[in-house]
C-alpha cells in the first residue's frame, strides 16, 4: 500500500523538506505524505530510534528520507545541524515546524521550570529552526515554512503554558511572513484541534478520561485525522498557496467557534479523510468509535 494523497505524485520532486518532531504523530504522517509526493524528507527529533523507524517506513514505501537528532531548543545545535543538512542535501525548500509538547496542569500548579520548558519547546525551538533555515538557505533561494499551533483562540485552560507558546507562534508567523517575504519565503501555520494521534496516549488521569468525549464538543461530531492536518500542511507548502503568507489555518471541525449558548446538534454526513496507510488509532480511542 501507499499514501493515498489527494495531491499529485511529483508535487515536491527534487525538494528537500525538514519535518521536526517527525518520529511520531502528525509529524510522522506529514513526512510520509511529503515523501510520497517526491520530497526528500529530513526528520528531526531528539530520539534517534523513532526517527530511524519512520525513515525505514518511508524507504519501504519507496520514498526518500534522512534523519538527524537535535534538541531544537539548543541554539548552537540547531545552527550546526541546519548547516550540515545544507551541505549534505543542498538548499532547504520547506520546513515543517511540528515539534512540540506539553502536559496538562492548571496555571496555579505550573512552576517556572515547567512553564519555561514548554515555551522553549513550542515557541523558542520553532523560532530557532525558522531563523537558521532562513539565514542559511531560504534567504538566498526562497522557500516555505509551516508552523504548528493549537486551538488556543479562547485561552487554553489546563495547558496555559502551551497556549502562551502557541499564541506567540501565531504572532511570530505573521512577523516572519512580513519580514521574509522579500526573499520569496512564505510563512504560515496550522492550528489543529482534537486529532486522533499517538500523542493522545501520553496523557493520564482525568485528562485521559475526557479524550473520548471530545467529539461531542465539535460541530462535525468527530475527532480529526492526522491526514487532515498533513493535507493542510502540504497545501501551504505547495505552489497552490503561492500568495498565502502570514495566515493560520484552523483544522478543528469548527470546535473553536461559537459558544455554549448555541447547542451542537447531532451531526450527519460528516466523513473523515484518512489517506495515511500506516495510521493507527490511539489506544485511548479504541472501542470508542
Amino acid at each position: 500500500m501507499a499514501y493515498d494523497s489527494i495531491f499529485k505524485a511529483d508535487l515536491f520532486a527534487g525538494q528537500t523538506i525538514i519535518v521536526t518532531g517527525g518520529g511520531s504523530g502528525i509529524g510522522r504522517c506529514t513526512a510520509h505524505e511529503l515523501a510520497a509526493l517526491g520530497a526528500h524528507v529530513v526528520l528531526v527529533g531528539r530520539k534517534a530510534d523513532k526517527l530511524k523507524s519512520v525513515v525505514a517506513e518511508i524507504a519501504e514505501d519507496g520514498g526518500k528520507a534522512d534523519w538527524s537528532t537535535c534538541d531544537i531548543r539548543d541554539e548552537e545545535a540547531v545552527s550546526h545541524m541546519v548547516g550540515e543538512l545544507i551541505r549534505k542535501h543542498g538548499p532547504i525548500h520547506g520546513l515543517v515546524n511540528n515539534a512540540g509538547g506539553q502536559y496538562p496542569s492548571p496555571l496555579a500548579s505550573i512552576n517556572q521550570k515547567g512553564f519555561e520548558t514548554v515555551v522553549r519547546t513550542n515557541l523558542v525551538g520553532g523560532f530557532l529552526m525558522a531563523r537558521e533555515v532562513f539565514n542559511q538557505s531560504m534567504s538566498k533561494h526562497g522557500g516555505a515554512i509551516v508552523n504548528m499551533l493549537a486551538d488556543m483562540w479562547s485561552g487554553m485552560p489546563g495547558m496555559g503554558h502551551s497556549g502562551a507558546a502557541r499564541s506567540g507562534m501565531d504572532n511570530l508567523t505573521k512577523t516572519a511572513a512580513f519580514e521574509w517575504g522579500y526573499a520569496g519565503v512564505r510563512v504560515n501555520a496550522v492550528a489543529p484541534g482534537w486529532i486522533a494521534s499517538s500523542g493522545m496516549d501520553t496523557y493520564e488521569g482525568a485528562f485521559k478520561a475526557v479524550i473520548p468525549t471530545l467529539r461531542e464538543h465539535v460541530p462535525l461530531k468527530r475527532i480529526g485525522t492526522e491526514s487532515e492536518v498533513s493535507a493542510a500542511i502540504v497545501f501551504l507548502l505547495s505552489p497552490a498557496a503561492a500568495f498565502i503568507s502570514g495566515s493560520t489555518l484552523r483544522i478543528d471541525g469548527a470546535a473553536s467557534l461559537g459558544g455554549r449558548a448555541w447547542p451542537i446538534h447531532k451531526a450527519t454526513n460528516s466523513e473523515s479523510y484518512n489517506g495515511f496507510h500506516r495510521a493507527y488509532l490511539p489506544d485511548v480511542l479504541k472501542d470508542k468509535e
